[in-house]
């Protein structure tokens, strides 16, 4: 492991914990015995970091120090030890870039590029102190590479033209949502789910079962008397308990007849892969504006057909649909029309 060591200039000569941070620092020290309270380094530290804009200086370390009853030199180890913790001035917004093997076959390599020509040497901070990065080792997300961890959270599916429009947006003071940068849900499969999607799967009613299976045969048991008239079979339960009730038919959106040529591109919403625009085409939606006018009940319809509960809302199609209904833009479907998202593409298209 390279030496680190912390930044004395920049650190200055005192820190205090944030006032809202003491009630986390008490819950920390509260999980241990007083004796061992020095167990609470790694969190405290972390805490610091947190409220010393990004980074560990020296004031901070041995605040933590004092807090734990601890010698100075055993906090310098830990902090020095563990990357997560940063010795010098980071950005408003530090990237941690990823460089490891799935990540470089990935095209890890052409981010450090975007990084170099629009931040400047690793750990180097802008000059309007927005912007900082760094390469580290392994985040694990790599179904999702290549990637990058910017503060706490992690954006995924990265291209250079993608990356570079996100740091463009962070260093211009514009927020941007985290997660994949293409058309899929966490790490789920691009375009939709294509297998294992029987509900039955799912509910439990496929592994219901009245008896055990191979038992010996009973002894044969002395005639008894006609039995009584069998109850009405009771409704079949399983272990999983629905959390509303099943879609009726009434609650089928609107569905169109269009001529081919007519039917909107369906694939400028996110989470609306090639897949999911056939059957929903099978369905007879074909425009924006039909997914604009879904009721809840509408979407609970859907969802059951499609077996992918609560997609719809997370992925916020009707919202999306109302925009390109109006015929303005989504930052998705830009990057759809400029070919950027390799999913939304029929089969054939290159």
């Amino acid at each position: 492991m390279a030496l680190r060591r912390f930044d004395l200039e920049a650190g200055g000569d005192s820190f205090a914990f944030k006032p809202e941070t003491e009630p986390t620092i008490a819950f920390w020290l509260g999980k241990y015995p007083e004796d061992k309270k020095r167990s609470a380094v790694i969190p405290l530290l972390w805490l610091a970091q947190k409220d010393n804009a990004g980074w560990l200086s020296e004031p901070a370390m041995r605040e933590v120090a004092d807090r734990l009853e601890m010698p100075y030199i055993r906090v310098y180890e830990v902090a020095t030890f563990y990357t997560m913790f940063r010795l010098q001035p980071v950005g408003k917004h530090h990237i941690q870039l990823c460089g490891t093997t799935p990540c470089m076959l990935r095209g890890a390599n052409d981010l450090k590029e975007v990084c170099e020509k629009k931040i400047g040497k690793p750990m180097h901070v802008t000059d309007d102190g927005r912007l900082s990065w760094e390469e580290v080792e392994c985040l694990g997300a790599c179904v999702n590479a290549p990637m990058a961890q910017i503060n706490d959270y992690y954006y995924e599916d990265l291209t250079t033209e993608s990356f570079g429009e996100i740091l463009d947006k962070l260093g211009n003071g514009v927020d941007v949502d985290p997660g994949p940068f293409v058309d899929r849900l966490n790490s789920a499969p691009q375009g939709g789910l294509t297998s294992l999607m029987e509900g039955d799967l799912f509910d439990g009613s496929r592994n219901a079962i009245s008896e055990l299976p191979n038992l010996p045969s009973a002894a044969p048991a002395e005639p008894e008397a006609a039995p009584a008239p069998a109850p009405e079979a009771e409704a079949k339960t399983t272990l999983i308990k629905d959390s509303k009730p099943a879609p009726k038919a009434e609650d089928k959106p609107e569905i169109l007849t269009v001529a081919a040529g007519e039917e909107d591109d369906l694939k400028r919403i996110k989470g609306i892969g090639p897949v999911n625009e056939k059957a929903l085409n099978e369905l007879g939606i074909f425009k924006f504006r039909q997914i604009a006018a879904w009721t809840p009940e509408n979407v609970d319809w859907v969802e059951d057909f499609m077996s992918f509960p609560g997609r719809i809302e997370r992925e916020d199609w009707i919202a999306q649909a109302k925009t390109l209904a109006e015929g303005e833009e989504t930052e998705f479907s830009k990057r759809v029309d400029a070919g950027e998202v390799e999913s939304s593409k029929d089969e054939g298209e290159t």
